[in-house]
């Protein structure tokens, strides 16, 4: 398996317009959730101010069950990373609501924040749940869960540590499975020993209500 990145990116900017209530929740909070990396890696032990185990959550969308997370997991940190910024502030509006301080959030493409701001071994977990699917066949280039992005991914877990994928779209759970079973770097794990349930989103539901199934699976790194 090659341990590249796809220079395709996994999604087209469409920013959308800020509510009121999420751009003054950016405006607000930003300066104290949000992450504005320096060049090179981020000390995550000074990020979050403990040696907590850190989970790092790939397209968080409105940040609603990133949010539940931080209350229920109190002693996991999460780094939430959305490229659509009235995602963040949805997000930041929440976990300041709560008063939450294992979280933060950065507003960037996550292939840029893993090649160059996460170390190796360095995260817990990582959470991919319901990405773009990408249904269409001349777009299966920009889905996000390729063999190199993978391995990348892998090489930033400790050892044992997990990835969690879900998705409400068959075709592209079948591409998933292929993709993770030609990954040497991973192996099935029946259940996560971290986040012991995973939160449905109003995302989730309204798939559900259309008659999809979800599809989750854990995946533990072999070594």
């Amino acid at each position: 398996m090659q341990n590249t990145f796809s220079t395709v990116r996994s999604y087209v900017l469409r920013q959308g317009r800020f509510t009121k209530g999420q751009q003054a929740a950016f405006e607000r909070h930003w300066p104290h959730y949000g992450v504005e990396p320096k060049p090179g890696l981020l000390d995550l032990r000074r990020l979050f101010g403990n040696s907590y185990p850190v989970v790092l959550d790939i397209g968080f969308g409105d940040g609603e069950a990133l949010a539940q997370l931080g209350r229920q997991y109190p002693h996991l940190n999460f780094l939430g990373v959305e490229v659509y910024r009235p995602g963040v502030g949805s997000l930041l509006r929440k976990i300041s609501e709560s008063g939450l301080e294992n979280v933060r959030v950065m507003n960037m493409d996550v292939v840029i924040v893993l090649r160059k701001h996460i170390a190796p071994r360095s995260l817990a977990a990582v959470l991919i749940w319901f990405p773009d699917p990408w249904p269409k066949k001349r777009h299966h280039k920009r889905r996000l869960i390729q063999e190199g992005f993978v391995q990348s991914v892998a090489d930033r877990l400790t050892s044992r540590g997990e990835l969690s994928i879900a998705t409400d779209w068959q075709p592209y759970a079948e591409a998933i499975q292929q993709v993770m079973d030609r990954c040497t770097a991973f192996r099935k794990a029946g259940v996560s020993t971290l986040i012991r349930q995973r939160p449905h989103t109003k995302f989730e539901r309204r798939g559900i209500r259309q008659g999809h199934r979800v599809f989750a699976q854990v995946y533990c790194k072999t070594r």
